[in-house]
């Protein structure tokens, strides 16, 4: 194991005490008002009795030392308070005071313990991560999951600061890429790196278009790590469609529509039509060299696919796309190369010269691929219906 049983009890019980401290504070700043202050709210009961108790914790932590010192001013606020419980304009005006920076000294209690859970949370994630084998995989694992959902929550540039220090976008990309490791890891770890890149774009999306995550993702051949590649799609768009394309990656996405795995196919089918809306000439090309709309037609051809004009829904927006998000629920497949047809069509990638080129082929490979006039028809006027001539 990472840690001892003994230093391991210890770190838990730290962060239930300053989570607790957390939750108060944040209370007592969702209810500001001079009557939240006084000794018997919940919120300020709370932290009197955790101020009392986290003393020998904060004690033994010099990354604790301004906590200590904002608990210690927000005691002496609180008898400040009580002092001033009087009826007159001053009394009044002194519990205002002390409201306010009640509230004020609240916030920064809770700056400074989520900053001292997130340096604990990265700390030992990072120590995970350069000795997966020294940890059970469901740890690591909950690790990565915690730390993602922190990130979810918004940018924070403490947070941020923590991230590049530690350098752990290197770890997350190496185990992400290395078939050595479990596969529930590296989709996990795949997942915090897209993670980050909603974060904050502007900084980690260098790291994957440089990297080897791209690879690392697709080489998983799986629908997690597929719903990670979408994700990463759709937040950096075109460049990361163009290193996909350039890679080499494209056959083997297209090859995951031929899975038995269900799951798989459904989000692979969801990717292609993000390689279509943000994909340039090449990734298209590359996409119908490897026999993208046959197997699209087949698909819609499948149980799960259908027509959606056949049942007037293709297009219909009367009741607001409802009908047609329903079907899909449960037909996934339905219409999936008139909606491949339009993502080409109002998508970024392509010049509109590009677009009605790529139309006609579509066309043209619709009528080899279906097995009757009928099912040749249908697709076509859903492709013509659905996207402009």
């Amino acid at each position: 194991m990472m840690e001892d049983t003994p230093s391991k009890e210890e770190n838990t019980r730290v962060i239930k005490v300053l989570e607790a401290l957390k939750q108060a504070s944040h209370d007592l700043q969702t209810h500001p008002s001079p009557n939240s202050a006084e000794s018997n709210s919940p919120s300020i009961k709370a932290l009197l009795e955790l101020e009392t108790e986290s003393d020998t914790i904060l004690s033994n932590d010099p990354l604790l030392s301004t906590l200590s010192e904002h608990l210690a001013s927000l005691k002496s606020l609180f008898d400040t308070l009580q002092k001033s419980c009087g009826h007159g304009l001053g009394s009044f005006l002194a519990r205002r005071v002390s409201t306010q920076s009640i509230s004020r000294v609240a916030g920064s209690i809770e700056l400074e313990i989520q900053a001292w859970i997130d340096r604990e949370s990265i700390d030992s994630l990072m120590k995970g991560l350069k000795e997966p084998l020294q940890i059970e995989e469901d740890e690591l694992v909950s690790l990565l999951s915690q730390f993602e959902d922190r990130v979810l929550q918004g940018f924070n540039r403490e947070l941020q600061d923590l991230v590049l220090k530690s350098k752990i976008f290197r770890l997350l990309e190496r185990i992400s890429c290395d078939p050595s490791c479990s596969r529930k890891v590296r989709e996990q770890c795949a997942f915090v790196v897209s993670a980050l890149i909603r974060f904050n774009k502007d900084v980690f999306v260098g790291q994957v278009l440089m990297g080897r995550m791209i690879h690392g993702v697709v080489s998983m051949a799986s629908w997690k790590s597929m719903k990670v590649l979408c994700s990463l799609i759709k937040s950096i768009k075109s460049p990361l469609v163009d290193e996909i394309e350039s890679n080499g990656e494209i056959p083997k996405i297209i090859c995951f529509l031929d899975y038995k795995d269900l799951h798989l196919r459904v989000v692979t089918l969801d990717c292609v039509l993000e390689i279509g809306y943000f994909g340039r000439r090449e990734a298209i090309e590359a996409m119908l060299k490897e026999g993208l709309i046959k197997k699209l037609v087949e698909l819609q051809r499948s149980e799960l696919g259908g027509d959606l004009i056949d049942i007037g829904m293709f297009g219909d927006e009367k009741d607001g796309g409802n009908g047609e998000t329903r079907f899909l629920e449960n037909h996934p497949f339905a219409s999936c190369v008139a909606r491949f047809a339009v993502q080409l069509e109002v998508g970024e990638g392509l010049r509109q010269r590009e677009k009605r080129a790529f139309k006609q082929e579509i066309l043209k490979t619709v009528r080899n691929a279906c097995v009757s006039n009928a099912e040749a028809a249908t697709i076509e006027a859903e492709v013509l219906w659905g996207s402009s001539p």
